[in-house]
C-alpha cells in the first residue's frame, strides 16, 4: 500500500455534546486518525473538553470548515445546522460523516446529498445499526431465504421521560423544531428497515403533540412500505412503562425480533428464541471511525450509510412531520 493510503485521516470535529465527546475520544485513540481541531459553540463544551484533551486545538465551526488541515469532517451538532457545514466542507473539499438524522429540512438534505455527488467525496451518516452482529445475521438470513416471504415490519418505541436522562443538556431534543424521538430513535430503525427490507415510503404519518407548542411529539403512528413490504409504527412518550425499543421483521419461514438495540430473537412459530450471531464480533464506533477512513482513502468500506440512504430514511421521518418539517397534529 503506498504511503498515501497509510497515511492517517485528519479528522476535524464539531459538535461536542454526548456524541461528538464519544467520537472524539474514539478518533484520538485510533490508528487511522489524527484530530488537529475541535470546535462547538457552547464555551462550557469546550472548556469541559479542553480539560480532558489540553493538547487539542480548538475553532470555530466556520473557521474548522474552512481550514486546510484537515481531510475529513465529522459533524453532531443540531440537525438543522449539518447542511450547511456538510456542504461547506464538501466544497472545501473535504469527506463529511455526519450524525443522524441527515437534516431537518428535506430540501436540505437533498442540498447535502447533491453536493456529496457533485464533489464525489466519501459520505456517511452514523447509524450504530449499520454494522452489528445483529443487523449482519438478519442481512445474511434474508440473502439466504431462511425468513421465507418477508410479511411486514412492526417498529415499537416508548419512553416514559423524553428527552431521555443522557440528553437531558441537549435541549432542543426535547424541542419539535428539530428534536422529538421521531427523530431521533425512529431514525435508526427506519434506516435499518430500508436497508434489509426496501426503500422507504410513508403513505399515512401522524403525530399527537402535548400542549407546550415547543415541545416534541408525544405519540407517533405510522404506516409506510418498504418496497412492497407493510411497515407499521407506533411510538409514545411520557408514558407508564418501561423504555422500550423492538423491530420485528415477520416472515413466512423464520421471524426476527430485535429488542433493545442488540438483543435478537428468532422464532419459526413458536416463542421467540434468543439468537447468538456467531463468529461476528461485537462492533461500535471505532469500527464505523475504521470504515470512514477507508471511505475517505478510495477504499471499500462495508457498512456505512451514505447520504443517499439517509435521505431517504430524513424523508421517512419528516413525513410524520409534513413534509417541510413544520409539524401536523393527527
Amino acid at each position: 500500500m503506498s504511503e498515501e493510503r497509510r497515511r492517517r485521516v485528519r479528522l476535524g470535529v464539531i459538535g461536542l455534546g454526548v456524541m461528538g465527546s464519544r467520537t472524539l475520544d474514539c478518533a484520538l485513540g485510533h490508528p487511522d486518525y489524527v484530530v488537529p481541531l475541535a470546535a462547538d459553540l457552547g464555551a462550557g463544551a469546550v472548556e469541559r473538553t479542553r480539560a480532558s484533551h489540553p493538547d487539542l486545538t480548538f475553532t470555530t465551526p466556520a473557521e474548522l470548515v474552512a481550514s486546510g488541515e484537515l481531510d475529513a469532517v465529522y459533524i453532531a451538532t443540531p440537525p438543522a445546522s449539518h447542511a450547511r457545514l456538510a456542504v461547506d466542507a464538501l466544497r472545501s473539499g473535504k469527506a463529511v460523516f455526519c450524525e443522524k438524522p441527515l437534516a431537518v429540512s428535506p430540501a436540505d438534505g437533498r442540498l447535502m446529498l447533491d453536493a456529496a455527488t457533485a464533489t464525489g467525496l466519501a459520505n456517511a451518516v452514523n447509524f450504530p445499526l449499520a454494522d452489528t452482529p445483529a443487523t449482519l445475521h438478519v442481512e445474511r438470513a434474508l440473502a439466504a431465504g431462511e425468513a421465507g416471504e418477508v410479511r411486514g415490519v412492526d417498529i415499537r418505541l416508548t419512553f416514559p421521560l423524553w428527552p431521555r436522562p443522557f440528553q437531558a443538556t441537549a435541549v432542543w431534543v426535547g424541542e419539535r423544531a428539530e428534536g422529538g424521538f421521531v427523530r431521533e430513535v425512529f431514525s435508526h430503525f427506519a434506516y435499518l428497515t430500508d436497508r434489509l427490507a426496501g426503500p422507504l415510503r410513508p403513505v399515512r404519518t401522524g403525530l399527537r403533540f402535548p400542549g407546550d407548542p415547543a415541545a416534541s411529539e408525544s405519540d407517533a403512528h405510522g404506516l409506510l412500505y418498504a418496497g412492497e413490504v407493510p411497515v407499521h409504527v407506533t411510538g409514545r412518550a411520557g408514558v407508564a412503562g418501561p423504555e422500550t425499543y423492538e423491530w420485528v421483521l415477520w416472515g413466512t419461514r423464520r421471524s426476527y425480533l430485535l429488542r433493545d438495540w442488540r438483543d435478537l430473537f428468532v422464532s419459526d412459530g413458536g416463542a421467540w428464541t434468543p439468537v447468538d450471531p456467531g463468529g461476528l464480533p461485537e462492533r461500535g464506533e471505532g469500527s464505523r471511525l475504521t470504515s470512514f477512513a477507508r471511505a475517505v482513502r478510495g477504499e471499500p468500506f462495508g457498512d456505512l450509510a451514505d447520504f443517499a440512504a439517509a435521505l431517504r430514511v430524513q424523508e421517512a421521518v419528516e413525513a410524520f412531520h409534513g413534509t417541510d418539517g413544520g409539524g401536523v397534529n393527527a
